[in-house]
């Protein structure tokens, strides 16, 4: 039997640290859930940046934030929002905003960074969320986060049991991909800026070449993935704080990326059992 396993990336593979800056408040919030904070309205929209944190903050920090992504030629992804949004209104309400400045995001960028600048490896990745009610950039996120103890081990035990491993997330690409390198997934089984539905997606598209699809995940945006595959598994190494309808909708509950190859052991194993080629 064919098995391959689906990884979220932040929360999941990577201990994250989150913060994002309300924008018409005037604060900052702190170990923030972003999707959390995203799914907490269906007017809001996580937009993923594609930039370079060294870029934001050798801007000056008064500009608007709408001229440097113009004048950058800054691209996005929609990582996650609670309804379909097109990119074309996105990009419409990006790239006019005139409240949020530059020093919003920079304030973010060195929240972060004071807190992970003494890890060997980081990956840093930016945003906004954006609300089509003000309409403008509603708060603007920076996130960084370091594998998690036993993350490389269980990707090569996985591998070294025949086990595919995948990443799909709504990160950027270039950064999952310098990830995936250090842990040993293929950059061609990472798929970034992945939105729920994508994710989803991502999952079916996969059951079509593998008997048995697993996914693990660790937040809202998981769910429609979690529903999908064969054998769904919550993460709360980052965190037990979850909605709770995410325990509804998963197979088993872990603390540790670590237990993943014994779960997949179990599966193939059970397989066997039951008389069916459970060859790798």
């Amino acid at each position: 039997m064919s098995v391959a396993v689906v990884f979220d990336s932040a929360g999941t593979l990577l201990r994250t640290y989150r913060v994002a800056r309300d924008i018409h408040k005037d604060e900052m919030l702190i170990e923030v859930e972003t999707t959390t904070l995203t799914f907490g309205s269906d007017a809001r929209v996580l937009v993923v940046l594609h930039l370079h944190s060294r870029g934001v903050m050798e801007a000056p920090e008064e500009q608007p934030l709408s001229e440097f992504f113009l004048e950058q030629s800054v691209e996005f992804g929609v990582a996650c929002s609670r309804r379909v949004i097109p990119a074309e209104l996105v990009g419409d309400i990006l790239y006019n905003d005139g409240y949020a400045r530059v020093g919003d995001l920079q304030a973010c960028i060195r929240q972060v960074w004071s807190c992970c600048k003494k890890e060997s490896i980081v990956a840093m990745n930016s945003g906004v969320i954006l609300n089509l009610d003000i309409p403008g950039i509603e708060f603007t996120v920076t996130t960084g986060g370091r594998p998690f103890d036993g993350a490389k081990e269980t990707i090569t035990e996985l591998h070294r049991m025949g086990v595919p491993a995948y990443i799909a997330s709504g990160d950027r690409v270039a950064k999952l991909e310098r990830m995936g390198d250090y842990l040993g997934i293929p950059r061609e089984r990472v798929y970034g800026v992945a939105t729920p539905s994508m994710k989803a997606r991502i999952v079916e598209e996969l059951k079509e070449q593998y008997d048995k699809v697993v996914m693990v995940g660790d937040a809202i945006n998981d769910l429609n993935a979690f529903q999908k595959a064969d054998l769904a598994l919550l993460t709360e190494q980052q965190s037990d704080q979850k909605p709770a309808v995410l325990y509804t909708n998963v197979d088993r509950v872990i603390r540790n990326v670590s237990e993943v190859p014994a779960i997949v052991a179990e599966l193939l194993t059970d397989t066997a059992e039951t008389g069916k080629n459970a060859t790798i």
